[in-house]
């Protein structure tokens, strides 16, 4: 029918999951999909970013001789509207979709293959699940993902968190990070990398992978994991204090290091040294605990891409950097507690 696209195929399934296997103009399958791309404002979406030159290297290929492709991979979502539906024939199967439905396939392992294909009518093969879920869809996608080459750690970790059902006691440094940027009171709001799209892309400082990765080193420190809310109050307390007191560092992160991994690995070590003086204390390590330790020491360091830390990097480079605020702290005759 005029009315009607008709994807024809072979009904079946891909393990536990229904599936329709066709073939289709890449033009056609073009105009039908789309990518559900991270929106980091909104928390909507889990795909990574277009690569568009990894997008243009396979329309160069796919034209050349003798080339082929696996299948484009997708998603029906649930349409409660109509917009499509399955019929099942004596030879295979079909997806009927209303003209006017527009972009219906979630791009679920096919978004680079097919960002610049909207001009060409080269067949390809297609599989696409019928009526996952958007969680499932997300699912799948992490599974047939996890590993591939270019993909986000970051994004991996936000699908992680999407998908947890108790985030804070699976994961705690997931959550304390994901804290950090979605708190407005932070100063890292909204200036971690997820792996997806952000009006404050420009603003971001480091990525989630990162922040989370050396929060991890502050609980392994402190043991603070029993209690993830009251460790990312201490967190943001410890950042917050940062910026206030090294503010032209913070403004400036292109020119310092306390924004890049060996700067944020060892600044959260120092986090869990002050932690630790303040148990030892009996003391809340709260803010103005942590303002007033931190003032004693911390800008006493050159934090500068060109001072002494410069070239810094890998786990030697973030012990090299630790012990040289724990040697501006200790030049002060003030107390540290050394753990890791």
């Amino acid at each position: 029918m005029p009315n009607q696209i008709i994807l024809e195929g072979i009904f079946g399934a891909s393990a536990h999951r229904d599936v329709l296997l066709g073939f289709a103009p890449a033009n056609l399958l073009h105009s039908l999909s789309f990518a559900d791309i991270l929106d980091e404002d909104t928390g909507r979406g889990y795909q990574r970013r277009v690569n568009p030159q990894h997008s243009l290297d396979f329309r160069k290929y796919i034209q050349q001789a003798d080339t082929s492709t696996i299948p484009l991979t997708f998603n029906l979502r649930p349409e409660p509207d109509g917009r499509w539906r399955l019929v099942r024939t004596t030879h295979g199967a079909r997806v009927e979709i209303e003209a006017c439905a527009g972009k219906v396939l979630a791009q679920v392992d096919c978004q680079h293959r097919l960002a610049y294909l909207n001009d060409l009518a080269i067949t390809l093969p297609f599989m696409c699940y019928l009526g996952l879920s958007e969680r499932e869809e997300m699912e799948v996608f992490n599974i047939i993902n996890s590993k591939a080459k270019g993909l986000s750690t970051s994004l991996l970790d936000f699908h992680d968190a999407s998908l947890a059902s108790d985030l804070a006691s699976e994961r705690p440094e997931l959550f304390i990070a994901l804290q950090l940027n979605s708190n407005s009171n932070s100063p890292w709001y909204r200036q971690l990398d997820l792996g997806g799209t952000s009006t404050s892309g420009l603003q971001r400082r480091a990525s989630l992978r990162t922040m989370q990765k050396a929060i991890k080193r502050f609980l392994r420190q402190t043991k603070a994991h029993r209690d993830p809310e009251a460790a990312a109050q201490v967190v943001l307390d410890f950042w917050a204090c940062i910026a206030t007191l090294l503010r032209t560092a913070w403004d400036n992160p292109r020119h310092y290091l306390i924004n890049k991994g060996v700067g944020v690995y060892a600044l959260m070590s120092v986090a869990a040294d002050l932690f630790e003086d303040a148990r030892l204390a009996g003391l809340a390590c709260d803010k103005r605990f942590l303002m007033g330790k931190l003032s004693e020491f911390i800008q006493d360091v050159d934090w500068s891409s060109t001072g002494p830390l410069r070239g810094l990097g890998g786990e030697s480079g973030v012990k090299a950097a630790l012990a040289h605020v724990r040697g501006a702290r200790t030049s002060r005759g003030l107390m540290v507690v050394r753990r890791g």
